[in-house]
């Protein structure tokens, strides 16, 4: 909290000025004001606008037409939200001085246009009610589509069986990494239900209601009446599960050694069920749904399969990009990392996560940019996680990250933190292990790639853990 409120005043005394840049592009637009950014996700703006909110959440998906977000909140540089307002080219940053957001309240409806001098934004009124052409920055910068993809027949698959016809590119990830990085480097045992599986099993005799009545839902959602995608989530999660379901992932997950529910009897398999049927339904969050309008994919050739992975309840979470993402300097790492699990970084929980930035030339001296301010913390026993892993992420020039659900068998519980006796914190050499691990590892994915690497992970007991890798977009 000490952190939050002394920021602005640092920031000053630092000559760093009041902005934090987290998406740097030069725009023009008219400006428009909300409390909040997730209650105008899903409208059109038919002119550039340039949206002022005082709060952004993570959840959002940014609205069509607009070309800028300027917040009071402070989303992490690699949340969910920050990675694909950059897909998209909208500018985004966060004001940490309140007279100058205040001043940008008060320009409501008027013309202004945003422009970059070092790491600060500068933004000045435009003359006259016509914009500038270069303005107007389209949300894809290039047609991306949907192949869909067909049933295997299987309604589980071992981390061999993976195929790019059969699992997403987080499931083939996950593959490809295992057995190329060196031993300090670990990879969570994973296994996974197919794409096509919920189709599949939604057809059957015992899911026919619920089958009829998503289809009616589906055609008002088409229409317009996109209030209607919730009902769709809650008729999914009706469902009722097949025996060849629960005997084929229980064979796969026991023969891949991964902890299975079963031994906490119904209770426990029923969480699960519940877990991945949710993982399903997030095929029809708002903002999943808003993001592939956006990007004129066909919502209906989206499938959505399930990685399942055990849960490294860890010390702490990090995000790596292999390419600085702020400045585009391909010679160093930018990462962010946060104390539990890393949802509070991924999706934007208030608060900052520590970042730190590694040349890769000199990855033992990493150089700490921004220190922890998370209130919260999130933790959770062992347990298993259900991840989307749809045909809808990772496509190349559209950032899907964030928009459906990765879900904990096993609530997560959050506790507040304390960083006074953090060794992130306190113990130098500590820090300086973790921070160059991390960074190494990062150096490592990008190698086996051949391009930078947006990377996921865990620090628990000092070892690294990598549980999704994808390109950076």
């Amino acid at each position: 909290m000490l952190i939050t409120r002394f920021d602005p005043v640092l920031r000053k005394v630092a000559n760093l000025g009041c902005w934090q840049v987290i998406s740097p592009v030069e725009v023009s637009g008219f400006v428009y004001s909300v409390n909040e950014l997730i209650t105008v996700q899903n409208k059109v703006y038919r002119k550039p606008t340039i949206i002022i909110a005082s709060r952004v959440t993570g959840e959002e998906e940014i609205p069509d037409g607009v070309v800028a977000v300027l917040t009071s909140d402070t989303p992490d540089v690699l949340s969910h939200v920050s990675i694909r307002a950059r897909n998209s080219k909208i500018c985004f940053a966060t004001c940490f001085d309140q007279n100058t957001f205040r001043n940008l309240k008060s320009k409501e409806g008027r013309a202004v246009s945003i422009q970059l001098k070092s790491s600060n934004l500068i933004v000045s009124d435009i003359g006259g009610s016509i914009l500038p052409l270069s303005s107007l920055v389209p949300s894809i910068s290039r047609r991306v589509t949907l192949k869909r993809k067909i049933f295997c027949g299987r309604y589980a698959l071992s981390l061999e069986e993976f195929t790019t016809e059969t699992v997403g590119a987080k499931s083939c990830n996950i593959k490809f990494l295992r057995g190329r990085v060196p031993s300090w480097i670990r990879i969570p045992m994973s296994v996974a239900i197919p794409f096509g599986a919920f189709e599949t099993v939604l057809s059957l005799d015992v899911n026919k209601d619920i089958s009829t009545k998503i289809m009616f839902l589906r055609k008002l959602v088409n229409g317009g009446n996109v209030s209607k995608l919730q009902e769709i989530k809650g008729a999914i999660l009706q469902m009722s599960v097949p025996v060849s379901l629960t005997t084929e992932l229980t064979s796969k997950m026991k023969s891949a050694r991964m902890p299975w529910p079963d031994k906490g009897g119904d209770d426990q398999w029923n969480r699960a069920w519940q877990a991945i049927k949710k993982v399903w339904a997030s095929k029809w969050n708002e903002r999943a749904y808003i993001s592939c309008k956006k990007a004129k994919l066909n919502h209906e050739d989206l499938r959505m399969a399930v990685l399942i992975q055990e849960v490294i309840c860890g010390d702490y979470a990090f995000v790596i990009h292999t390419k600085n993402p702020l400045s585009g300097d391909t010679s160093e790492i930018y990462a962010e990392i946060v104390k539990g699990l890393g949802e509070t970084l991924v999706g934007a929980y208030p608060g900052r996560a520590m970042s730190f930035i590694a040349k890769k030339n000199n990855l033992k001296s990493p150089i700490v940019t921004c220190y922890a301010s998370k209130k919260i913390g999130l933790y959770c026993k062992p347990t298993i996680i259900f991840r989307s892993n749809s045909n809808g992420e990772d496509l190349g020039g559209y950032a899907g990250a964030g928009l459906y659900d990765s879900v904990l068998m096993d609530e997560e519980e959050s506790m507040v933190l304390d960083y006074s006796n953090d060794p992130m914190m306190v113990n130098k050499a500590f820090q300086t292990s973790i921070l160059s691990k991390v960074a190494e590892a990062g150096k490592i994915i990008e190698t086996l790639y051949g391009c930078p690497q947006d990377i996921e992970g865990v620090v628990k007991d000092g070892m690294i853990y990598v549980v999704q890798a994808r390109p950076q977009v």
